[in-house]
Protein backbone atom coordinates (compact mmCIF):
# COMPACT_ATOMS: atom_id res chain seq x y z
CA UNK A 1 0.00 0.00 0.00
CA UNK A 2 1.10 3.51 -0.70
CA UNK A 3 1.46 5.36 2.60
CA UNK A 4 1.76 8.77 0.92
CA UNK A 5 -1.92 8.84 -0.25
CA UNK A 6 -3.90 10.91 2.24
CA UNK A 7 -7.13 9.42 3.60
CA UNK A 8 -10.06 11.81 3.26
CA UNK A 9 -12.96 11.17 5.57
CA UNK A 10 -16.31 12.51 4.48
CA UNK A 11 -18.88 13.52 7.04
CA UNK A 12 -22.28 12.43 5.78
CA UNK A 13 -25.60 12.02 7.50
CA UNK A 14 -27.30 8.63 7.84
CA UNK A 15 -29.68 9.58 5.03
CA UNK A 16 -26.76 10.52 2.80
CA UNK A 17 -25.08 7.18 3.43
CA UNK A 18 -28.29 5.23 2.81
CA UNK A 19 -29.30 7.14 -0.31
CA UNK A 20 -28.75 5.09 -3.44
CA UNK A 21 -28.58 1.75 -1.65
CA UNK A 22 -32.03 0.53 -2.64
CA UNK A 23 -35.44 1.39 -3.95
CA UNK A 24 -37.14 3.28 -1.18
CA UNK A 25 -40.03 4.50 -3.31
CA UNK A 26 -42.03 1.30 -3.97
CA UNK A 27 -42.51 0.15 -0.39
CA UNK A 28 -45.21 2.62 0.54
CA UNK A 29 -47.44 1.72 -2.40
CA UNK A 30 -46.98 -1.97 -1.68
CA UNK A 31 -47.82 -1.43 1.99
CA UNK A 32 -51.02 0.44 1.07
CA UNK A 33 -52.00 -2.28 -1.42
CA UNK A 34 -51.70 -4.90 1.33
CA UNK A 35 -53.70 -2.86 3.81
CA UNK A 36 -56.51 -1.85 1.45
CA UNK A 37 -56.94 -5.39 0.14
CA UNK A 38 -56.99 -6.71 3.71
CA UNK A 39 -59.52 -4.05 4.74
CA UNK A 40 -61.78 -4.88 1.81
CA UNK A 41 -61.55 -8.59 2.60
CA UNK A 42 -63.05 -8.04 6.07
CA UNK A 43 -66.61 -7.17 4.94
CA UNK A 44 -66.45 -9.52 1.95
CA UNK A 45 -65.37 -12.47 4.11
CA UNK A 46 -67.97 -11.64 6.74
CA UNK A 47 -70.67 -11.54 4.07
CA UNK A 48 -69.47 -14.89 2.69
CA UNK A 49 -69.45 -16.62 6.08
CA UNK A 50 -72.95 -15.35 6.88
CA UNK A 51 -74.21 -16.55 3.49
CA UNK A 52 -72.65 -19.99 3.98
CA UNK A 53 -74.41 -20.34 7.33
CA UNK A 54 -77.67 -19.36 5.64
CA UNK A 55 -77.11 -21.99 2.95
CA UNK A 56 -76.06 -24.68 5.43
CA UNK A 57 -78.74 -27.25 4.63
CA UNK A 58 -79.45 -26.17 1.06
CA UNK A 59 -79.34 -28.55 -1.86
CA UNK A 60 -77.50 -27.94 -5.14
CA UNK A 61 -80.46 -26.27 -6.85
CA UNK A 62 -80.89 -23.75 -4.04
CA UNK A 63 -77.17 -22.88 -4.08
CA UNK A 64 -77.24 -22.41 -7.87
CA UNK A 65 -80.31 -20.19 -7.53
CA UNK A 66 -78.55 -18.19 -4.78
CA UNK A 67 -75.35 -17.86 -6.82
CA UNK A 68 -77.27 -16.75 -9.89
CA UNK A 69 -78.52 -13.58 -8.24
CA UNK A 70 -76.55 -10.57 -9.49
CA UNK A 71 -75.66 -9.23 -6.04
CA UNK A 72 -74.39 -12.59 -4.82
CA UNK A 73 -72.42 -13.26 -8.01
CA UNK A 74 -70.84 -9.81 -7.86
CA UNK A 75 -69.91 -10.23 -4.21
CA UNK A 76 -68.45 -13.68 -4.89
CA UNK A 77 -66.39 -12.37 -7.80
CA UNK A 78 -65.17 -9.44 -5.70
CA UNK A 79 -64.21 -11.82 -2.89
CA UNK A 80 -62.29 -14.08 -5.26
CA UNK A 81 -60.47 -11.24 -7.02
CA UNK A 82 -59.55 -9.50 -3.78
CA UNK A 83 -58.45 -12.72 -2.10
CA UNK A 84 -56.08 -13.71 -4.86
CA UNK A 85 -54.77 -10.17 -5.25
CA UNK A 86 -54.05 -10.05 -1.52
CA UNK A 87 -52.37 -13.45 -1.74
CA UNK A 88 -50.21 -12.26 -4.64
CA UNK A 89 -49.11 -9.13 -2.80
CA UNK A 90 -48.32 -11.08 0.37
CA UNK A 91 -46.44 -13.84 -1.43
CA UNK A 92 -44.48 -11.22 -3.36
CA UNK A 93 -43.19 -9.86 -0.06
CA UNK A 94 -42.12 -13.35 1.00
CA UNK A 95 -40.31 -13.91 -2.31
CA UNK A 96 -38.62 -10.50 -2.10
CA UNK A 97 -37.44 -11.18 1.44
CA UNK A 98 -36.33 -14.81 1.21
CA UNK A 99 -35.55 -15.70 -2.42
CA UNK A 100 -32.26 -14.34 -3.72
CA UNK A 101 -30.06 -14.73 -6.76
CA UNK A 102 -31.17 -16.25 -10.01
CA UNK A 103 -34.31 -17.77 -8.50
CA UNK A 104 -35.80 -14.40 -7.54
CA UNK A 105 -37.28 -13.39 -10.91
CA UNK A 106 -38.74 -16.84 -11.74
CA UNK A 107 -40.22 -17.13 -8.25
CA UNK A 108 -41.86 -13.71 -8.56
CA UNK A 109 -43.20 -14.63 -11.98
CA UNK A 110 -44.51 -17.96 -10.67
CA UNK A 111 -46.33 -16.22 -7.82
CA UNK A 112 -47.90 -13.68 -10.18
CA UNK A 113 -48.96 -16.26 -12.78
CA UNK A 114 -50.16 -18.80 -10.19
CA UNK A 115 -52.35 -16.40 -8.24
CA UNK A 116 -53.70 -14.85 -11.44
CA UNK A 117 -54.66 -18.23 -12.90
CA UNK A 118 -56.30 -19.39 -9.68
CA UNK A 119 -58.23 -16.13 -9.41
CA UNK A 120 -59.30 -16.40 -13.04
CA UNK A 121 -60.45 -19.97 -12.45
CA UNK A 122 -62.58 -18.76 -9.51
CA UNK A 123 -64.15 -15.97 -11.55
CA UNK A 124 -64.95 -18.42 -14.36
CA UNK A 125 -66.61 -20.68 -11.78
CA UNK A 126 -68.84 -17.78 -10.71
CA UNK A 127 -69.66 -17.03 -14.36
CA UNK A 128 -70.55 -20.69 -14.88
CA UNK A 129 -72.73 -20.58 -11.77
CA UNK A 130 -74.58 -17.54 -13.11
CA UNK A 131 -74.97 -19.14 -16.55
CA UNK A 132 -76.32 -22.40 -15.11
CA UNK A 133 -78.70 -20.44 -12.89
CA UNK A 134 -80.12 -18.48 -15.80
CA UNK A 135 -80.50 -21.61 -17.94
CA UNK A 136 -82.36 -23.42 -15.14
CA UNK A 137 -85.12 -20.81 -15.08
Amino acid sequence: MNASVPHIETMRSQLGRARGLGAGHSGVGHWWAERTSAASLLPLSTWFVVQMFRLGGADHAEVVKWGGKPVNATMLAALIITTFYHAQVGLQVIVDDYVHGKAHVPARLLVKIGTSLLGLLGVFAVIKLVASSSSAK
